[in-house]
């Protein structure tokens, strides 16, 4: 199978102070998309940052704002917005990104299928939480980006498709490496792809250090790749050089070619998750939509 790249550019913790290539302003982080493109992706996972303050924003004016900049230049491009419980609480807030429409509208929201701690903050995904997010997307239209950091994660998205929450098919990032979760190694690594539903896409993103390994497996095992300075800001395992999100970006290439694994283009994703095309029309079609 083709090579699904999922680039995540941002993400809620690196700052300028940590590293000057991270993008945080609405232009910066379309800028670094465009870039992106251009060397080749299959999807964004986008987080939006405050253009005063630069700390992770939920309002959908400033993803409006950087899917407007997006699709400009890359129409057919599947555009995820993250829907995070680290920090954010309450569901309106969580769930605003979901409220754009026609060329803004996301074709997917990230979401986590359970609680669980980092490094030093948590992410607090309750049941009812994560119920109401998915249902909210199945109604508008949009696709979940579904994060699990365990194979527990990944029991709750079955036992939510079984009641006809998720529905088939899934696209899955499978991240591997965090201090509380499940850890960067071949058996955890395997027993999640086991364990996926069926009709299921998944990509591995590996935290830190651990970001190469799990990516160079994954082109090895023929699955996908998460990528970008959200999950790693280091060129090197020994972090002396920090890297930008086209040298990792440029890195994946090089290693996919030497797998013979092409990049698989966002109009294939789309139709193998039964998205719509792009150039207009974003998301999912809807049940009973003409």
């Amino acid at each position: 199978m083709n090579l699904i790249i999922n680039f995540t550019p941002t993400g809620m913790i690196p700052t300028k102070e940590m590293t000057p290539h991270v993008p945080v302003t609405v232009s910066e982080i379309v800028e670094d998309v465009h870039r992106a493109v251009e060397i080749g992706i299959t999807m964004v996972h986008l987080h939006a940052r405050d253009e005063i303050t630069g700390v992770p924003t939920y309002k959908n004016e400033i993803y409006g704002k950087i899917i407007e900049g997006i699709r400009k230049y890359a129409p057919e491009l599947i555009i995820c917005v993250s829907l995070s419980g680290r920090g954010i609480k309450e569901f309106a807030h969580r769930a605003s990104p979901l409220q754009l429409e026609g060329n803004l509208k996301p074709d997917m929201g990230s979401l986590t299928l359970s609680s669980l701690n980092f490094n030093k903050t948590e992410s607090v995904n309750s049941p009812e939480m994560i119920q109401k997010l998915a249902m909210e997307m199945k109604n508008k239209g949009i696709l979940p980006e579904l994060e699990a950091f365990d194979a527990g994660m990944i029991n709750y998205a079955k036992y939510l498709e079984k009641r006809g929450i998720l529905e088939a098919p899934h696209y899955f990032n499978l991240l591997l490496g965090n201090i509380a979760c499940a850890q960067a190694d071949l058996l955890h690594a395997g027993l999640m792809v086991r364990d996926l539903p069926d009709n299921s896409y998944w990509s591995f993103a590996g935290i830190g250090n651990d970001q190469l390994m799990m990516n160079s497996v994954a082109i090895a095992a023929d699955g996908g790749v998460r990528i970008g300075l959200e999950d790693n800001i280091y060129f090197d395992q020994n972090r002396s050089v920090l890297a930008t999100n086209s040298d990792l970006l440029n890195r994946i290439h090089v290693l996919a070619s030497a797998n013979e694994r092409k990049l698989m283009t966002a109009n294939e994703l789309r139709t193998r998750l039964n998205l719509n095309p792009g150039n207009g029309s974003y998301g999912r079609k809807i049940v009973g939509e003409q």
